[in-house]
């Protein structure tokens, strides 16, 4: 399980108007091209004892490709682009919340059917039978081995998975005028495939050695950190903030934004449960109130967390500045401040945004936690190199022993060599992170006065209920 060479490579984001994020597919290529020549130098003559490839990559994305060969003919439109919105609305209300539960667990049509039926909208000339829809799990898949292959997580995502049936489902697809076939077979289990002789020769490897996945990033980090427990909630501190965790025999639990899967690593569903809020409101907490550039926001950050962890008395963050408006759906942005006073510093609106994080994910896994379901909690991802974020974490899950995945720059990586090796994708670095104990008393009032505030000004949206669970 030692790491022995790591390369990573940024993918170029590109903002358009509207709320579009998406990124060129040969972004895609070159990175994974650039990925694979670096760590063949650094790794030196032991390049030919490479015995096998894992594919995790990230959920949710969108991208039009030809069907035979594999050729990309649109960009890559991201988990977080807005610029369907309106067709997510437009299905939600045509169908109610009980037709999208029945097939997918949650309350809600999913993005990525929106964004299918805005994008048969932009481009229908390729909705014929020589096109694919594929993520990015897909599509380097497909480059790796010549097969077509996706993963249940960007699947239920895009409207083809059904979570009680444990199927690929064309009803949801039906709806935006797209059959089943339009997307790739679905990953049984953790099998595997071979790497084809046009990959091999391109990256000097050997011809048909393991390809694993592709996974989900969500899946692969959780397999990567399942051995902290006996049943963990591994916490990606990204983008957006997720829980991971599987439901115990005997339990049962649901959301109204949960994405259920099948199960991991027993007979027990796997569920990814993304929070409203995550990394890209601390980014825009930075910027607005720790200046520029990034890394000395961060630095700046730090210093305001030393001399106090907790903004004054009574100032509270809800932290949804990333999202649609809960109160007018039409509208971006449902970030709330209150308890601002004359006397309220930069320092404090930066302090009370990183609580409000934290008491967001207590509040979500409130009843997870407090139900046995899970035995503690690992945390990875950009933000959990905090300390503060971690201290913070630790005072809001209280007995449970909080874990910092200190090397989660390779989780996603670990977990999806598990068909390959489970000792090597279990093999992360856990330290202990211990809560302070002088602010528990401070900290247990900070977390009342967010759920006061939630309730005032959100908690008659059922969409925003926490995660509940419970024994059969």
């Amino acid at each position: 399980g030692r790491c022995v060479a790591e390369v990573s490579r940024r993918l170029p984001v590109r903002h358009t108007p509207g709320g579009g994020r998406e990124i060129d597919a040969g972004s895609l290529d070159t990175a994974l091209d650039g990925a694979f020549s670096r760590l063949r130098l650094a790794v030196g003559g032991r390049w030919r004892r490479v015995s096998g490839v894992g594919v995790a990559a990230q959920g949710g994305s969108t991208m039009m490709v030809e069907r035979d060969s594999g050729r990309a003919v649109s960009p890559m439109y991201l988990w977080n682009d807005a610029r369907a919105s309106g067709w997510v609305s437009r299905l939600a209300v045509e169908h109610g919340k009980a037709f999208w539960r029945r097939l997918f667990g949650f309350d809600m049509p999913p993005t990525g059917l929106g964004r299918i039926a805005w994008l048969r909208e932009q481009r229908p000339e390729l909705f014929n039978a020589r096109y694919l829809h594929a993520g990015a799990g897909e599509y380097l898949f497909r480059r790796l081995t010549g097969i077509w292959r996706q993963d249940a997580g960007n699947a239920i995502q895009a409207g083809s998975y059904n979570a009680r049936t444990r199927r690929l489902d064309g009803t949801a697809l039906e709806l935006v005028g797209v059959s089943l076939d339009f997307v790739a077979p679905l990953r049984q289990g953790h099998e595997t495939a071979q790497l084809d002789r046009d990959a091999a020769r391109k990256f000097k490897l050997a011809e048909g050695i393991a390809v694993t996945g592709p996974y989900i990033d969500q899946e692969a980090s959780y397999l990567s950190a399942a051995g902290a427990g006996s049943n963990p909630l591994q916490v990606s501190m990204g983008t957006a903030w997720v829980g991971n965790f599987s439901i115990p025999q005997g339990m049962t639990g649901s959301s109204p934004s949960q994405l259920v899967l099948p199960p991991l690593l027993d007979k027990s569903p796997f569920v990814i449960q993304p929070l409203y809020a995550g990394n890209s409101t601390w980014d825009w907490a930075l910027e607005t109130f720790a200046g520029r550039p990034h890394s000395a926001a961060l630095r700046a950050a730090a210093g305001a967390f030393a001399r106090a962890i907790l903004p004054h008395p009574g100032l509270v963050c809800i932290p949804y500045c990333a999202q649609q408006n809960p109160l007018r759906p039409d509208q971006y942005g449902g970030g709330v401040y209150l308890g601002v006073g004359t006397g309220t510093s930069r320092s404090d609106f930066l302090r009370a945004t990183a609580v409000g994080l934290v008491c967001e994910l207590g509040r979500v896994f409130a009843g997870l936690a407090s139900s046995g379901a899970v035995d503690a909690v690992v945390l990875g991802g950009g933000a959990s190199r905090g300390a503060y974020f971690r201290q913070l974490s630790a005072l809001a899950f209280g007995r449970l022993p909080v874990l910092w995945q200190s090397d989660y720059n390779l989780s996603a990586a670990r977990g999806s060599l598990f068909a390959l090796s489970p000792r090597a994708s279990g093999a992360s670095q856990f330290k202990r992170v211990d809560a302070p104990a002088e602010l528990a008393e401070p900290f247990r009032r900070a977390f009342e006065i967010y759920e006061s505030a939630f309730d005032e000004v959100y908690g008659r949206n059922p969409d925003l209920r926490p995660y509940a669970c419970r024994a059969k």
